[in-house]
Formats: C-alpha cells, structure tokens, sequence
C-alpha cells in the first residue's frame, strides 16, 4: 500500500510491511492511526511513537508519579504463581481510574532520538518506565541485564538494537517481535522464540498498570509483595520458561 493510498479503501488487514511504508510516507493522520492500530493488533499509542507523532493525551498514562512503583508490581507479580498473576491483573482493572492532574511528559524520562531505538525507549516511556525502571524490569522479565545508562545510548541512538534486544522489548511490549522489528526499522536474521507466560503476563500487567494514579501503584506494589511473600529473596534474573 502507497502512502497517498485512499485510507477509505484500505482492506481490514494491514501487513506489518504496508504499515512501515505508510509510515516512511506522509504523515499519516491521528484518525487514520486510530482506525490501523486494532487492525494490527497493537495499542494506539505504540503506533503513533512508530509514525513519530505527539501522543494526544488521552492516550498516556494517568499519572507518571506512577512510575516509581510499576516495575516493583511487574518485578514480584512475575514471581507469583499464575493464577495469583491473574488475580493481581484484575485487581488493576477493578481500580476506579482517577482524574489526571496534570499532563503526563514523557520526556521526564529522558530525550530520545529519532530511530528505532528511540522509539522502543519511548513505548516504554508510555508504560511509565523510568531507564533504571526499564532496565530492572527487563532484568527479570527478560534474558537481558543492562544499565541504566545503556538504555539510555539505546534511546540516544548510540548503541546499536541488537536482534536479542529487540525480542526483549517485544516480549515487555506485548508485540510479536517479528511485527515490532519490521515497524521499528529493525532486522531479525531469524525467528525468535516465544516469550516465557511470565513475560506475557508482565507485559499485560504493564499495559493496565498505565491507569494507576501514584497512589494507586503503590497500593497494587504492596499488593504484588503480599502474594509473592518471599519478600527477603530478591530477584531471579532466570524466570521459569525464559
């Protein structure tokens, strides 16, 4: 599909290579965006950081004094039980979501540059992850351990995006790696292995936790503490299923 393509007249299934040509054209607009985005199984959001557009506000986490308790509810809700993963997903959604008091700034996280990593930081950015939030939450969601500092040269575009680094983000993304490679400009030599449930189920917890005022995020953290119970233990980097 062209970039001048009538949108009236796209079909109902958009491959992941007629949507990255749609975005390396003119710019497409809020609504069409709005529209492609279930097609392709993806958030909103994610797209319009892909097509390198403002995220309207409607579309960002409630509240980003959130972000100092998200990676705590993902980090213990992985080390749970499944069913108890289930429990604490829908105790997230039970929430009643709060009024926003103010606009949320993705950019109190840190810059990041116009690539494809930049654009991975910044669909983290909307999950309220922090550099040091992302970099302990892929600690133990994923295989990967970086610093801080390096997500933030992969957000700066200073450090290459491995093929193992992009699976990663998929699996904390909830996007099938393949998809999210081919839309972020980034090459797969080969099929990635599927994502552990844990990671699956991190990457779902993330999304819902993106309605959390702070206050409510640190409820759900302390929540997520309880049912893992070995609180003393610290962190497994080697997640069953990984």
């Amino acid at each position: 599909m062209s970039a001048t393509a009538d949108p009236s007249r796209m079909p109902r299934r958009q491959s992941a290579e007629e949507v990255r040509a749609l975005l390396a054209g003119e710019s497409p607009g809020e609504e069409l965006l709005r529209r492609l985005a279930p097609e392709l199984g993806l958030h909103v959001v994610d797209l319009f950081i892909l097509a390198g557009l403002a995220v309207p506000d409607d579309l960002a986490p409630l509240d980003a004094g959130a972000a100092q308790w998200v990676p705590c509810i993902v980090m213990d809700a992985v080390h749970c039980p499944e069913a108890e993963r289930r429990q604490l997903l829908e105790h997230v959604h039970s929430l009643l979501r709060e009024r926003r008091s103010a606009p949320f700034d993705p950019e109190r996280f840190g810059p990041v540059a116009d690539g494809p990593g930049g654009r991975l930081i910044r669909m983290c950015q909307y999950r309220n992850l922090s550099r040091t939030g992302l970099a302990h939450t892929l600690a133990v969601v994923t295989p990967t351990y970086l610093s801080a500092s390096t997500y933030g040269m992969i957000g700066a575009g200073r450090k290459e995006l491995t093929p193992g680094l992009v699976t990663d983000f998929a699996a904390l993304l909830g996007i099938e790696a393949r998809q999210l490679a081919m839309l972020a400009g980034a090459v797969l030599p080969e099929p990635p292995r599927p994502p552990a449930q844990e990671a699956v189920d991190a990457a779902a917890l993330l999304w819902a936790a993106r309605s959390l005022s702070a206050a409510q995020a640190q409820q759900v953290a302390e929540v997520a503490g309880s049912l893992r119970g070995d609180s003393g233990g610290g962190y497994r980097v080697n997640l069953p299923g990984r």
